[in-house]
């Protein structure tokens, strides 16, 4: 499997770098805090994504199988009023094919997604999800930032996923002792003018918590 897990001018120990989709399933190694599939966006993509007005961008938080993860970011685009275009298609498949790695990758039998549109400082401090593991893959704007936590609490050397490179981070429900310490945040950028799409997965194991697929939100 092609995976690093040493310290790198990118990455920290605990921190498997993945050249595929399947080797994010190095998440699994004992020891390893998060997997980071090292991709850049297509630059079409990307460019259409920067030049979209904020309130054009889809967003939605939903509870759902895997297997409706596209007909809900297809309502989420619809309801944003994102333009049809080729490029919306690749973003939809995109965001499918995490969540259905995800999934499996998990053993999840519903996922709980979200689709954020940031324009501040979501969390400024470095921390752990309260889950088991979650995938985070910034669409446009800054990376999450991830770093090792110090034996006083803090934090050393800051670093950022690049823009679409998906990252799975473990949680403090992932049964693994002792821990990784590795913690993360979204990046600061209140009064930059700066906005973040990020899709945000979790796993959900709660089938009476999955609703209609009508659950995108409107502006």
């Amino acid at each position: 499997m092609n995976f690093i897990r040493k310290k790198s001018i990118d990455a920290v120990v605990g921190v498997c770098l993945a050249n595929s989709i399947d080797c994010l399933s190095a998440i699994h190694h004992r020891g390893c805090g998060a997997a980071i599939w090292r991709r850049p966006l297509q630059e079409d993509l990307q460019a259409w994504l920067n030049a979209l007005d904020p309130d054009q961008l889809p967003r939605a938080r939903v509870i759902l199988r895997h297997d409706q993860v596209k007909e809900a970011l297809r309502q989420a685009c619809e309801i944003a009023q994102t333009p049809e275009a080729e490029q919306r298609e690749t973003l939809v498949a995109d965001a499918t094919t995490l969540a259905t790695s995800f999934a499996r990758l998990m053993d999840a039998p519903y996922l709980r997604l979200r689709f954020d549109v940031i324009k501040t400082n979501a969390c400024r401090r470095f921390h752990i999800d309260a889950v088991t593991a979650r995938l985070i893959c910034t669409y446009r704007g800054t990376g999450t930032q991830y770093s090792i936590e110090t034996n006083r609490g803090g934090s050393t050397r800051i670093f950022t996923t690049l823009t679409g490179a998906p990252i799975v981070l473990r949680g403090s429900l992932w049964p693994e002792h002792p821990k990784s310490g590795l913690l993360h945040r979204s990046p600061l950028i209140e009064g930059t003018g700066e906005t973040l799409l990020v899709l945000v997965l979790d796993r959900a194991v709660d089938p009476d918590d999955l609703p209609d697929l009508q659950t995108a939100t409107r502006h």
